[in-house]
């Protein structure tokens, strides 16, 4: 794969530029589903939520019950577009958090020689000699997104307390126009001050150009998005750390995303 010219400095910008790729969403078919249904979600990569264009694959999907166990989904299937995960909910009522887990994806690497910048994602392509290198990291993603079977409650929106994370204050499933949705965004349980979110509504098809809003976390992490319009939303924000020991990079660029919805009055 030979190397290609780097496009508006994406994927040479900060650690905290929102937009270099394709941003990974889990969205369920129902926000509010009875007890005992089964459930399906829907995991991709995308540009237009939630207009599947690469598969979300390679990782361990999970759900936390209202009695904050940890369960695996055994019910994935991955296609060419997107991945589909199906989970029946126990008879009792109670809030639910479904994840896709972490997933490692490509190496991204940018380098500058005579003046020019070039990148690749090709893990096997050789970086010229002489050349600059200005960035080198590997894509750690993960999606969430809550449901609630009856009554909510808060056992499942626990912090995990590693990786990147979005953390809401305000109940996920509990959301009206008029109102604001509080989240915190943590890092292996750390806040992360002044962080960009990007919060992207969903408009289901490519024919309208949805509202983007862009917000930064305050000294102890924490962002507010105020609650206008009703609807499915997506909540973004990436982070880079060091790589550990042995990775394929020396960083990673941890993406996490939440899918939640909006209720009009």
């Amino acid at each position: 794969m030979k190397a290609l010219p780097l496009v508006a400095g994406l994927l040479a910008a900060a650690a905290s530029a929102i937009a270099f790729a394709h941003t990974p969403y889990l969205a369920p078919n129902e926000f509010s589903p009875r007890p005992g249904a089964t459930l399906a979600l829907d995991a991709s990569f995308a540009e237009t939520f939630f207009v599947p264009d690469a598969a979300f694959d390679g990782s361990a999907f999970f759900v936390i019950g209202p009695d904050g166990k940890q369960r695996a989904i055994e019910d994935v299937r991955t296609l060419k577009r997107h991945t589909v995960a199906e989970f029946q909910l126990p008879n009792s009522a109670g809030t639910y958090r479904f994840s896709t887990g972490p997933r490692l994806g490509a190496r991204f690497r940018t380098w500058e020689i005579n003046g020019k910048r070039e990148s690749s994602r090709d893990a096997d392509a050789k970086i010229p000699a002489g050349a600059k290198v200005i960035s080198d990291f590997q894509s750690l993603t993960r999606a969430d997104t809550y449901v609630t079977a009856g009554s909510p409650d808060r056992t499942a929106l626990a912090a995990l307390g590693k990786g990147l994370e979005l953390v809401t204050i305000d109940h996920p499933n509990d959301l009206y126009v008029g109102e604001r949705f509080r989240f915190v965004v943590q890092h292996d349980g750390k806040p992360l001050a002044k962080q960009p979110v990007e919060i992207t509504e969903a408009v289901w098809h490519s024919d309208r150009k949805p509202q983007v809003i862009q917000l930064v976390t305050d000294a102890q992490g924490q962002a507010t998005f105020d609650l206008k319009q009703a609807g499915a939303w997506i909540a973004l924000t990436r982070y880079r750390t060091p790589a550990p020991a042995g990775a394929a990079a020396p960083e990673y660029s941890h993406s996490s995303t939440l899918t939640f919805r909006v209720l009009g009055l």
